[in-house]
């Protein structure tokens, strides 16, 4: 059997939530069954490099294109051309880790992995080109639609494809996406025996990220996109109630999405302009040194289709809080504390108990990491795997 795989969503070298699934996926899916050939359709004029063990399987080709994307999506999307199966010259399924628009010959099966439906649900929240770039080259409602079979990495994504866009739901399979081993207590956090002085021998590179990006002593985390539907105005005013009671730093770690502007204002013009952080871009290797220097991790978002940061911090050991909304309450569990995004009040007193209930801290602890140990990617990938393989067995 051979298997189209579209890793296109690799070609920015960034690493939001898609990338890290197709990276990660890739990683532990690829070489699960050797008998299976895989071709990876890569395309864009120009694009990150790439360098991932997974390249140097046997059972793996590089198949990379540069024909410029703004004409292969209007093809894609009004031509349905150029056939990709065809391009990769001969394949029995495409297996695609997000919607991209992708053609195929009628006797090609298709496997869509979708995250999430942010754009449908709140619109406001991207920008005009991102809007415009859904709606008039995406399509993906058409991408499911004509999809086989669907892979949901929740049951929150699930619903909304069955809600907005009609698929029946036999259709689609949930299939939850894993975090890294990376993730775990580490130093003063470990205290495990068995690896208790592996990992407090990591010890002093906490202090050398937290000098990197000069961190304070005590704050208070969020890690992810800087974009509205993220919340972070809400968190930033949430925080303006807290430091009336607590000596406590925010600290605001990510890259910059759309739509950024409002959130940087608000933190410049807030009375707590000083004790507010930003990092900016973190790099891959530093953030669970990150995670373990926090006293509390917050992610109000509004809506998320999966939301890996939170289980990443749990898995670290950090008490965490998160919104009670779209898939967040079935992937952190009793792991996390919840509450309502759109009351600033709660989540202030959400912050201040944490801090302060040392009892209540030692339980979200536990059940945070716990609750984290339900992800794996290798689970994922064989899953994933059983769905690939089962349509291929349903064609034949």
């Amino acid at each position: 059997m051979t298997i189209g795989l579209d890793i296109r969503v690799l070609s920015r070298g960034a690493r939001t939530g898609v990338e890290e699934y197709t990276i990660n996926l890739l990683n532990h899916l690829l070489p699960l069954e050797p008998k299976i050939s895989f071709k990876l359709f890569y395309n864009a004029y120009r694009k990150a490099s790439l360098d991932y063990p997974w390249l140097n399987l046997k059972n793996v080709q590089l198949k990379d294109f540069k024909i410029p994307n703004r004409f292969f999506f209007v093809g894609a999307r009004y031509l349905q051309r150029p056939k990709i199966d065809r391009l990769l010259k001969g394949i029995d399924l495409y297996f695609n880790p997000h919607f991209f628009a992708a053609p195929l010959s009628a006797d090609c099966r298709k496997i869509v992995t979708f995250h999430d439906l942010s754009f449908e649900r709140y619109p406001q929240f991207f920008s005009w080109r991102k809007r415009g770039w859904q709606r008039f080259l995406m399509d993906a409602q058409q991408e499911a639609v004509q999809a086989d079979k669907i892979i949901a990495v929740s049951q929150s994504t699930k619903n909304d494809l069955i809600d907005l866009y009609g698929i029946k739901p036999g259709k689609i399979r949930v299939i939850y996406s894993g975090i890294g081993e990376q993730f775990r207590p580490i130093g003063k956090r470990s205290n495990m025996r068995s690896e208790a002085p592996k990992l407090r021998s990591l010890a002093p590179k906490l202090t050398a990220v937290r000098k990197k990006y000069n961190l304070p002593d005590r704050f208070i985390l969020y890690f992810g996109t800087i974009e509205p539907r993220k919340n972070i105005i809400g968190l930033i005013k949430a925080f303006e109630l807290l430091k009336r009671k607590r000596p406590v730093n925010l600290v605001i770690a990510g890259a910059k999405g759309w739509l950024d502007k409002d959130i940087f204002k608000t933190a410049n013009q807030s009375k707590q302009a000083r004790d507010i952080f930003f990092t900016g871009f973190i790099e891959e290797v530093d953030k669970p040194y990150l995670y373990n220097l926090a006293e509390l991790f917050v992610y109000p978002s509004f809506f998320e289709g999966f939301g890996f940061p939170p289980l990443e911090a749990m898995a670290c050991g950090v008490p965490t809080i998160v919104s009670n909304v779209s898939s967040l309450p079935e992937v952190v569990g009793r792991g996390a504390l919840m509450i309502d995004p759109y009351h600033i009040d709660e989540l202030a007193w959400a912050m201040e108990t944490v801090l302060t209930d040392n009892m209540l801290k030692e339980k979200l602890i536990e059940k945070g990491i716990s609750q984290a140990k339900k992800f794996s990617w290798q689970k994922c990938a064989r899953q994933t795997l059983k769905v690939l393989t089962r349509s291929y067995e349903d064609r034949s």
